[in-house]
C-alpha cells in the first residue's frame, strides 16, 4: 500500500484538529442532539435534525482525518540531506520571469496543500515541475491558464 506523504508539521495540525473534534466538537454535538430529542415530535423538529447533520458532517472528518493520519509517511523536513535539490517538504522562493512577481510555496503532502498559507501539493503542475531542480534553474510550468516560467531563487528546508 502506498503511503502518503506529510510534512511532520502537517501531521501535527491535523492530529490536533482530529483531537479537537473528538474532545471538543463530538461531546457538543451529542449534548445537542439530546437536547433537540427532548423536546418531543423528531419528524418536524429542525433543530434535531441540523444536530444530526452536524454530528454526521463532524464523524465523517473524524474518519477522514484517522484515515490520513493512519496512511501517512511522516517526513521531517528539517533532516532531509539533499544538497541544492527541490524534492518533498523544500520551500522554493521563485521569480517569475514575465512579470517579475516573486512566489515562495512549500511542497507538501496532498491532505495539508493550502494556496493561501503557501503549501502547494506535490501533485501540483508547480511542484512537479519544481521536483529534482536546483538553485538558479529555470523552471516552466504548465498551467491551467498556459505555460508559466519561472526563475528558482532559493531552496529552504524548514
Amino acid at each position: 500500500m502506498n503511503r502518503d506523504p506529510i510534512t511532520k508539521q502537517g501531521a501535527e495540525l491535523l492530529k490536533a484538529e482530529l483531537k479537537r473534534l473528538k474532545t471538543e466538537e463530538r461531546p457538543k454535538i451529542i449534548d445537542a442532539v439530546a437536547e433537540a430529542r427532548a423536546h418531543g415530535d423528531l419528524k418536524e423538529n429542525a433543530e434535531y435534525h441540523a444536530a444530526r447533520e452536524q454530528q454526521s458532517f463532524t464523524e465523517g472528518r473524524i474518519a477522514e482525518l484517522e484515515g490520513i493520519v493512519s496512511n501517512a509517511q511522516i517526513i521531517d523536513v528539517t533532516s532531509l540531506n539533499v544538497g541544492d535539490k527541490v524534492v518533498f517538504g523544500a520551500t522554493v522562493v521563485l521569480e517569475e520571469e514575465e512579470s517579475g512577481d516573486h512566489v515562495t510555496y512549500q511542497i507538501v503532502g496532498d491532505a495539508e496543500a493550502d494556496i493561501d498559507a503557501g503549501k502547494i501539493s506535490i501533485s501540483s503542475p508547480i511542484a512537479r515541475a519544481l521536483i529534482g531542480k536546483s538553485e538558479d534553474d529555470e523552471v516552466e510550468v504548465q498551467a491551467p491558464g498556459g505555460d508559466v516560467v519561472y526563475f528558482i531563487e532559493s531552496i529552504k528546508y524548514v
